[in-house]
């Protein structure tokens, strides 16, 4: 792998606030601080010292404020852009005589102060936004009207995040937070059922992991950080299938004596009540994760200690300086980029192919990282994925399983009598830039999965 900070003029030198490449073209489209939209080709290095470049195409010019964020459609049909003071346009890409170009389709308007944060459904039909009004919103884009407000946050709204298979919305705020909205169907007059999402877990406290012969009762702590968190962006994400979600600005406490370790919790869907594990990180908070649109086969004979796929799944965890790649096969990260930019990171987005992964910054620059085609494995084939089902289905010397299907994929879990008799174990990591500590036994009164922590 090899890339680099990209010394180009992105945003007439002012902040680069989000990015998100194209799922079929492989553009990738900026946004910054000039009010503009910009999108952008991405040349492959010339040689082994040499990173990607990229070359600029055209300008969406309509915003009035800076770009905050900005979102393509899975179809790539559709782009939508979030800006301060509320601003919310939706584009739509038309064939020219010449090639494409977007134009503006809809303006959403109903947010009263700045979106910060976006995620589209599956199917292109509905949009969620997070805001400083301390609101999320979930919108019917073919409607252009508001679908649904969820305003039980206290605080700026700083992430959003919708499940791949459509039962969650998940929303991050720097009121120390995580909201999980589960979606309750309603009937109409007319008999037919509509989507809507409504409160199942406020993640805010955790107990801390005491002794068992401990005589101190035990304390809750706060699981994220505050509003003092230099970054507007908490940007959250679920896996490809829905099994996990990853949310970025953790602050954790081994004791109440100890300092505060900054990590991303990893929620599995079996229980999105409390954190399951927990990611090494640097000295500075979490703000975004992203996880690769391409899903790989298993480098080992066996899945990873701690998710039990038959396929890997690769993200990126960008913390206010730093970016971290991860891949479900191992504990400690796979590669680590440090020291790339002046200013804090703000967004991180994959290339459709996974070749490239591209961050923005508010020193005004980009970098982009390019991956060769062994760096992270192969990608897991259709025969690989049927014969994960076979196994799945016949195990051997495995507890019982129930299975998850998705589309061409299958996730391995527990049943309910095992997750309440089970315990899972972790173990040191092997030695790597980031050493793991050993973990904390759980109490046994409230079954929590041991988490990872990065040592103090």
């Amino acid at each position: 792998m090899r890339g680099g900070t990209v010394q180009i003029n992105w945003h007439d030198t002012k902040p680069v606030l989000t990015l998100d490449f194209h799922p079929k073209s492989g553009l990738l489209a900026t946004g910054g601080a000039d009010f503009d939209i910009k999108l952008w080709q991405i040349n492959p290095s010339e040689g082994e010292n040499k990173g990607p470049t990229a070359s600029y195409q055209s300008s969406l010019t309509y915003h009035g404020s800076a770009v905050n964020v900005l979102r393509f459609s899975p179809s790539g049909g559709l782009l939508a852009s979030g800006a301060d003071g509320g601003e919310l346009i939706i584009w739509k890409l038309h064939p020219t005589d010449v090639g494409q170009t977007w134009k503006v389709l809809k303006s959403l308007s109903f947010h009263r102060k700045d979106v910060l944060d976006m995620e589209w459904s599956t199917d292109d039909a509905h949009l969620i936004t997070g805001s400083v009004d301390n609101s999320c919103i979930i919108w019917d884009v073919c409607k252009g009207s508001v679908h649904q407000i969820l305003d039980g946050h206290l605080h700026y709204v700083q992430g959003v995040s919708w499940d791949p298979l459509g039962h969650y919305v998940a929303s991050l705020s720097s009121d120390r937070t995580c909201h999980i909205y589960g979606n309750k169907p309603l009937t109409t007059s007319k008999g037919l059922k509509t989507s809507n999402y409504a409160a199942q877990h406020v993640i805010t406290k955790a107990e801390q992991q005491l002794p068992a012969d401990s005589k101190i009762l035990s304390t809750k702590t706060h699981l994220f950080h505050d509003e003092t968190l230099p970054s507007f962006f908490r940007r959250l994400a679920w896996s490809p299938d829905g099994s996990f979600l990853v949310v970025p600005a953790g602050s954790y406490k081994f004791s109440s004596t100890s300092d505060s370790v900054n990590t991303a919790y990893i929620f599995s869907r079996k229980d999105l009540s409390r954190p399951a594990l927990q990611l090494p990180a640097s000295g500075k908070p979490v703000i975004a994760v992203r996880f690769c649109p391409i899903v790989f086969s298993l480098r080992a004979h066996k899945s990873g200690e701690f998710f039990k796929l038959p396929y890997r799944y690769v993200f990126a965890v960008a913390t206010l300086n730093s970016l971290y790649i991860y891949d479900t096969e191992s504990v400690p990260p796979i590669a680590i980029f440090a020291g790339l930019h002046y200013a804090a990171i703000t967004d991180i987005s994959w290339s459709p192919d996974a070749k490239y992964v591209a961050l923005s910054s508010q020193d005004g620059y980009c970098t982009l990282v390019e991956f060769d085609s062994d760096d992270l494995g192969s990608p897991f084939t259709i025969s690989e994925a049927e014969k994960a089902k076979d196994e799945i289905k016949n195990p051997v010397d495995q507890v019982p399983t129930e299975v998850i299907n998705t589309t061409n994929t299958v996730v391995e879990a527990e049943s309910k009598a095992d997750r309440n008799k089970k315990e899972t174990e972790a173990s040191e990591g092997k030695a790597s830039p980031n050493p793991v500590s050993a973990p904390v036994s759980n109490r046994p009164a409230k079954r929590r999965i041991t988490p990872m922590a990065i040592d103090p």
